[in-house]
């Protein structure tokens, strides 16, 4: 199988779909990859690395989807690459469609076979390839929650840890799992007074077990929601439901009742966000204010760590690339149903029952859909 490894084009994206060493494994097995000029340059690998490793070098992203049989990225192709698209080319990248409706009519008229990372499963029913840039994202969310806490980002003027004699800053995460594990761990390292709410009662002995009197575990009714995130410093959204649309668990008027200089940072944005008050934003244009509330919503925030991110992601894609080029994607999808988990459009259905609910398509079991 050719594989294609185009550059990323979303701003500020400096993430890549393989490296160099992973390159090795596939012509090593018996494939062939095609990698886009200057792919890799923002992780400072550089086209000599990927050729040393056996792939070919092309100049331009259309070369990449006119001749690949599997086309591998990091975030969701934006229009000009799904427009290169055609019918039976596998897509295996981050697709996050339950929010996004024109890339998902766009998938489904391209006909392609789009594997999203996000849905792929694992035999104790986590998120394999989720999992790593969900850890980044966890610890990346207090650090730019602390950056906006700042006064010269309009926040509160708040040190996340405080100082002797001066209290700390108190951090809520909303969601016990991956992402908020990974914030209340930074949070905690920071100094902050920490508080963690969440439906799952499981997830919250687990927390607690985990950082005993560090943190406050809250079950996250209604009326918790409204008593921490009114008295917090910074909210962190680490909220997700797989495939589907983050529900809006914080609302316009909590927002314009909490404390003037708060901040939140929604790491659900990228399935749509959990605050009301939420849009996606870029790192070029990271925050924007709403009733003095800073919001933090940059829709890929791994790419800011784009080394780290990338070895992350590659480490857990491999396996899955290998067996797609190895069996060809029908017998991959057909043997693997964690695989087949992640399979969110195919040939023109929506195979991903979430996101057939979220945007109103009719949804088309996978098994069902490769065995036609």
């Amino acid at each position: 199988m050719l594989i294609g490894i185009p550059k990323e084009i979303k701003n500020h994206e400096y993430r890549v779909g393989m490296i160099p060493a992973n390159v090795r494994e596939l012509i090593a097995a018996g494939h062939e990859v095609i990698v886009e000029h200057n792919a890799g340059i923002g992780i400072g690998f550089t086209d000599e690395d990927y050729s040393e490793h056996g792939a070919s070098i092309a100049p331009f992203a259309e070369q990449i989807f006119a001749e690949a049989d599997m086309i591998v990225k990091v975030k969701e192709p934006l229009t000009e690459e799904r427009a290169r698209l055609r019918e039976g080319q596998i897509l295996f990248t981050y697709l996050h469609l339950a929010p996004d409706l024109p890339q998902t009519e766009d998938l489904i008229n391209s006909k392609a076979v789009c594997i999203a990372y996000e849905t792929v499963t694992s035999a104790t029913g986590g998120l394999p390839l989720l999992a790593p840039m969900s850890e980044v994202a966890g610890r990346m969310s207090i650090q730019a929650g602390a950056q906006c806490l700042e006064k010269s980002k309009a926040g509160r003027g708040m040190l996340l840890g405080g100082v002797p004699g001066v209290k700390p800053a108190k951090v809520v995460i909303i969601g016990g799992g991956v992402v908020g594990n990974n914030a209340a761990q930074m949070a905690i390292g920071m100094g902050a007074q920490v508080v963690i709410l969440d439906r799952n009662i499981d997830v919250l002995r687990r927390l607690n077990a985990q950082y005993g009197a560090t943190v406050q575990t809250i079950f996250s009714s209604k009326d918790a929601l409204d008593e921490h995130v009114l008295s917090a410093d910074l909210v962190i959204g680490g909220v997700l439901i797989p495939g589907a649309a983050a529900p809006k668990l914080v609302t316009a008027d909590m927002i314009s009742r909490m404390k003037p200089g708060a901040a939140v940072v929604d790491v659900a944005i990228d399935q749509g966000g959990c605050f009301a008050t939420s849009h996606a934003t870029t790192h070029a244009d990271p925050t924007y204010i709403v009733d003095d509330v800073v919001h933090y919503c940059v829709a890929n925030m791994p790419g800011a760590v784009p080394l780290t991110s990338t070895f992350a992601l590659n480490n857990v894609t491999l396996p899955f690339i290998l067996e797609l080029a190895n069996k060809g994607y029908k017998q991959a999808l057909t043997d693997n149903v964690d695989l087949r988990n992640g399979l969110n459009v195919y040939r023109g259905q929506v195979t991903c029952e979430s996101v057939a609910t979220n945007l109103n398509f009719e949804y088309v079991e996978p098994a069902t859909a490769l065995s036609i």
